[in-house]
């Protein structure tokens, strides 16, 4: 047999035995990265959206509450509840919307508002860590329905759509130890105090000169959010916003609390209680001489339909 025939077909071989131990190498190398890549690709980004709505039948308690309404009623309550939560590697945006509308019907003194609130707040970070970010924050606050102070079968206007408002804007830092738990702090924050209604504005209310119409507050600002399923049918969303005016008494802290139990029942019915704690040092209203801010407390209990989605 010629030399160069069996060295060629030596080499053949080699060449034939070698590719066949390696295809199922390179098989699984290829699915290997095939699953990593399709693993990357669905943890890189995610957008998680829902809600949740509620139709009530409430019972409400007003203590000191500026913006008006009964210190005790009874009535029909909505509320809805929306979240958009957007992750990647680097990038996080936070987005809620809470919507509250209720009130009653009297003979007397026409409608009287029990609940009433817009609140929408939107947070965008930058990832620094797993569990901190450089982050911005805007949200914006007020009601829709004109609230008033009752005393002895007279009424006075107390609010009204952007009477107040609130616009508040800040950079800082969020730092979330969980998936339930985030602290926003920010020593830098800006918040503009609206009051659009004339003859509400022309009382000087809410830390608003007289006859103006908005104020431009600088300080410190943080805010607490907590969200947990405390079991399959009980669920817990709170939120703490403290903030410091540096240009006038920065000791005398504003806070807002707002709490939500809900409880499933059956099905789609579904107990809720709403707990709100407000103490704005610029709401003087309150004490004998109506000179003095105080603390504010709202309370709602019910029971009716809820909806998640």
């Amino acid at each position: 047999m010629n030399p160069r025939t069996l060295l060629a077909g030596g080499a053949a071989l080699l060449l034939t035995l070698t590719a066949s131990a390696q295809d199922p190498t390179v098989a699984g190398l290829k699915r290997s990265s095939e699953k990593a890549s399709t693993v990357e690709t669905d943890t890189v980004r995610s957008l998680k959206q829902g809600g949740i709505y509620n139709l009530n039948f409430a019972q409400g308690t007003l203590n000191n509450w500026a913006a008006g309404g009964d210190e005790f009623s009874l009535a029909i309550n909505t509320s809805l509840s929306l979240f958009s939560f957007f992750r990647s590697p680097r990038h996080q945006w936070d987005n809620t919307a809470d919507l509250n509308f209720g009130f009653v019907r009297t003979s007397s003194l026409g409608s009287r508002k029990n609940d009433d609130r817009i609140d929408l707040l939107s947070k965008y970070g930058y990832v620094l860590t797993p569990k901190m970010n450089l982050a911005t924050l805007l949200n914006f606050r007020t009601q829709l329905l004109r609230g008033y102070t009752y005393t002895e079968g007279s009424r006075s206007l107390a609010s009204n759509f952007l009477a107040p408002a609130y616009v508040l804007t800040s950079v800082g830092i969020d730092y979330k130890p969980t998936k339930h738990l985030s602290i926003y702090v920010s020593p830098a924050t800006a918040r503009w105090i609206i009051v659009k209604d004339d003859s509400l504005a022309a009382k000087g209310l809410y830390g608003v000169e007289p006859g103006r119409h908005s104020a431009l507050e600088v300080g410190a600002f943080a805010t607490i959010n907590y969200w947990k399923s405390l079991s399959e049918a009980v669920n817990y969303k709170g939120r703490l916003d403290l903030f410091s005016n540096y240009r006038h008494r920065p000791g005398n802290v504003d806070v807002f609390l707002t709490n939500q139990l809900s409880v499933r029942l059956w099905k789609v019915l579904a107990a809720t209680w709403n707990v709100d704690l407000i103490y704005d040092d610029d709401a003087r209203v309150f004490g004998p001489g109506k000179n003095r801010p105080a603390l504010q407390l709202k309370s709602l209990a019910g029971i009716g339909l809820q909806t998640k989605f």
